[in-house]
């Protein structure tokens, strides 16, 4: 009876950790997901007490509490979180699919945000009336005009600077409104929500102008570092996201958070 049991016992014993080994996500569920971001605003912002809100902070922390997944937020100079990312060091960053970034990243299909682009330039550029009537980013090159730019911006590299564009790039997000102002390059192509809040911040409002000029929209994604154990989960946040653009709650929390930027104004 003793030698039965004791063989029962060898196979739930053997059980166990074979189903461990398959499923490399058991372990990694007991412990948040890190996630890299920089602050800024209305996608992202960390408060002086800690306290986060945001449209990306909103989205992707109520799809992974859906899958029973806890975030650790962690937040970086943009250039330090995309390279915590391709090291290992974090486990996804909220930004653009590129080609680089596909070399050390996997990803979920549909987007979990479409940011609309528009395109900036300087009060009183003589090209104005060119720029208005530009539609991507091939029509920018045709008109000579320079971009300008953030390091780590890579939708830029491979849509701007994949052109032969000539590219002005600015240590950080915010430094390319200043350096538009002053004449550093001809035009910044940008979201008009975060532009605006930024700009006024600063008090340029009076030295740089939106135009009619387009060229589309971004799609955003949660990036999963290949040395991650949550590329595992890449599934699961996909079904998540659907769920939330076909109920209307994306779409919710990004009203909600236009409604505040407007109120701000």
């Amino acid at each position: 009876m003793r030698f039965y049991v004791n063989n029962i016992l060898k196979i739930i014993i053997l059980f166990c950790i074979a189903s461990t080994i398959h499923n490399p996500l058991a372990y990694a569920e007991k412990e948040p997901i890190i996630i890299t971001y920089n602050d800024y605003w209305p996608l992202f912002r960390t408060d002086k007490n800690g306290t986060r809100s945001g449209i990306f902070y909103e989205i992707v922390s109520e799809a992974m509490d859906s899958i029973d997944i806890k975030i650790r937020w962690e937040s970086y100079p943009w250039a330090r979180c995309q390279n915590y990312i391709k090291t290992g060091r974090a486990d996804g960053i909220m930004t653009v699919r590129t080609v680089e970034r596909s070399e050390y990243t996997v990803t979920h299909p549909t987007p979990f945000y479409n940011q609309h682009l528009q395109i900036f330039t300087y009060r009183d550029n003589p090209q104005k009336a060119f720029i208005d009537q530009v539609k991507n980013p091939e029509d920018i090159k045709k008109t000579g005009l320079s971009v300008i730019t953030y390091v780590g911006n890579g939708w830029n590299k491979n849509n701007v600077q994949s052109l032969g564009i000539k590219t002005h790039e600015a240590s950080k997000p915010d430094n390319v409104w200043p350096m538009l102002a002053y004449r550093r390059g001809d035009v910044v192509i940008e979201w008009p929500v975060a532009a605006w809040i930024e700009i006024k911040k600063m008090n340029l409002s009076r030295k740089i102008v939106q135009t009619n000029g387009t060229v589309g929209f971004i799609p955003f994604h949660l990036l999963i570092s290949k040395k991650s154990k949550y590329v595992e989960a890449l599934p699961k946040f996909e079904k998540a996201i659907q769920a939330m653009t076909k109920s209307g709650r994306i779409d919710s929390i990004i009203r909600k958070y236009m409604q505040k930027v407007r109120q701000a104004e």
